[in-house]
């Protein structure tokens, strides 16, 4: 979540906490360490595969969908095995039995599996766009692991952590907060409005770099370079999420929000962006190859209420045809035919109030209305963070959680302590919904599956596994304090992280936590 129109929640305090203790406190011994030399060549399989974390959401189609040992049977078995203080982290990939991931102010890790022993990291300056941000995260791929700081791409060596090289794309008032995706020998990164602020003139693009070089291959504008007429004021578009890849061409994303919303002085309910604001609030297919336009589907013309279409797009097959999974912060789920495009099935997920159509209105200029609007979900809710899907399910985290909107801006604070959520089962190939479950608190954890289980976490700090084919609790885990970092699974390791320091003093960490009595081989 970014800062700003939907962003990260300010009160995960990830801005301006320092790193507690050098790592050395949990074992290893600085930069240099090459006993695991090596991020795996092989991209990450589809839907289900191996027990790594080889992708920013598991796999190439973004399935958060892995096989291991952890299930309803084993999970109460899990126990903190180690853990590593840092400055907030994105989810972690692990490779040839090394952890990698990035934390809030860019600096990379590598971390032994095992014991949770330093390797190396790498560490960028405020110089280089090294402030707090997020989502941020790692790549790996052609033996080489790749990140971003606020302005630039790179990529680094995985034995030493040393550069390899670097690439600055952003201009003017862009900014990046996503972790980079790979394929093909090509990583993908986009800019986007901010990454803190929504300042005019802001352009959300997708760039394609030579994975060995970082050369430009193909960018593509999200949105127009016009910005709907007014540039000085209005923004858009971009990515937040790593996109998806089909093995056959196809790039696959949803795109933000258009800004500001829901206005700003002298132009109320978006006048400054007359229009739908293509290609905002879309979900889109480009060829791998060329960048070009394979087709695009704008799901909310002229957003007021910073409903991004945001979330990973799950690729997946269903009823004898490949589907584009979408989801995002209005609230709805959509399942796309991945060939054509074609809309094959939507459903709304968590709590609605009535103004899904509020849009339409302004869209057509009979919105004079300068009242407070108490809209849900609002800019926190929705589908924030990313689904998973297995074989026939998909599985959706929702945060219920309003907010009042004035029609030149947003007008009061949020507490994201009043936030509750659900996770929602729906029918691949339908959308029917199969279970809901009902949670006390925000699941800004995403959605993991594992085994017979779906994995989430909660605002509040708990750690949820819930039984696939009921929603029933089968286990909880308490972290010290806030969360709302995604969970992975790598075999026989879960990886949790609270982002604000406790009352106890336990600091902002990565928490390990591994099946009691499991036997540790194939780590490397």
């Amino acid at each position: 979540m970014r800062r700003r129109c939907g962003r990260r929640p300010a009160t995960a305090a990830v801005v301006g906490v320092a790193l507690a203790a050098a790592l050395g406190a949990c074992g290893g011994t600085g930069a240099g360490t090459t006993a695991h030399a090596g991020a795996p060549r092989a991209e990450a399989p589809q839907g289900g595969g191996g027990p790594g974390w080889l992708a920013p959401n598991a796999d190439l189609s973004s399935t958060r969908w892995i096989s291991g040992p952890i299930d309803s049977r084993s999970v109460g078995r899990l126990a903190l095995a180690w853990q590593v203080p840092l400055s907030g982290v994105a989810t972690p990939l692990v490779a040839g039995g090394v952890v990698y991931m990035q934390d809030n102010v860019a600096t990379v890790y590598a971390i032994e599996l095992a014991s949770g022993k330093l390797i190396w990291k790498r560490s960028f300056s405020a110089a280089e766009g090294a402030v707090a941000t997020g989502p941020n995260g790692v790549a790996l791929g052609g033996g080489r692991v790749y990140g971003t700081t606020t302005r630039e791409v790179f990529a680094l060596d995985p034995g030493t952590g040393r550069p390899l090289w670097r690439r600055r794309i952003t201009r003017g008032t862009d900014g990046i907060d996503m972790a980079p995706g790979y394929a093909g020998g090509t990583v993908y990164v986009s800019t986007n409005p901010g990454p803190s602020t929504y300042a005019g003139g802001a352009q959300g693009t997708l760039w394609a770099l030579d994975g060995a070089t970082g050369r430009p291959r193909w960018r593509w504008a999200t949105v127009p370079r016009d910005l709907w007429g007014h540039p000085e004021v209005n923004s858009g578009g971009g990515l937040w999420y790593t996109p998806s890849f089909d093995g056959s061409g196809g790039v696959y994303f949803g795109t933000g929000n258009p800004g500001p919303v829901p206005g700003a002085r002298g132009y109320p309910w978006g006048a400054s962006r007359p229009g739908p604001n293509r290609w905002s609030d879309s979900v889109v297919k480009l060829d791998a190859r060329t960048g070009r336009l394979l087709w695009a589907r704008q799901m909310l013309a002229h957003d007021l209420y910073d409903w991004d279409l945001e979330a990973p797009v799950i690729l997946a097959r269903a009823g004898g045809r490949p589907l584009a999974i979408a989801g995002g912060k209005m609230g709805f789920v959509y399942a796309f035919d991945a060939g054509s495009g074609r809309l094959v099935w939507q459903r709304s997920v968590g709590q609605h109030n009535g103004h899904d159509r509020d849009n339409l209105r302004a869209l057509r200029g009979t919105d004079r209305s300068t009242a407070l609007r108490k809209v849900l979900p609002g800019m926190f809710g929705g589908i924030v963070t990313p689904m998973a899907a297995d074989r026939d399910t998909v599985y959706a985290p929702v945060v219920n959680l309003w907010t009042l909107y004035g029609p030149e801006g947003e007008t009061a604070p949020q507490d994201f302590n009043a936030g509750t959520g659900e996770i929602v089962a729906l029918d691949l190939a339908t959308g029917r919904v199969k279970w809901d479950r009902r949670l006390p608190h925000s699941p800004y954890g995403a959605a993991t599956v594992v085994g017979d289980l779906v994995f989430t976490s909660t605002f509040d700090g708990t750690i949820w596994a819930l039984r696939k084919d009921s929603g029933r609790v089968a286990w909880t885990a308490r972290l010290p304090d806030a969360t709302n970092g995604p969970l992975s699974v790598a075999g026989d390791t879960l990886f949790a992280l609270p982002n604000t320091p406790a009352a106890n003093g336990q600091p902002i960490a990565l928490f390990a936590y591994r099946l009691r009595g499991a036997r540790r081989s194939g780590s490397r």
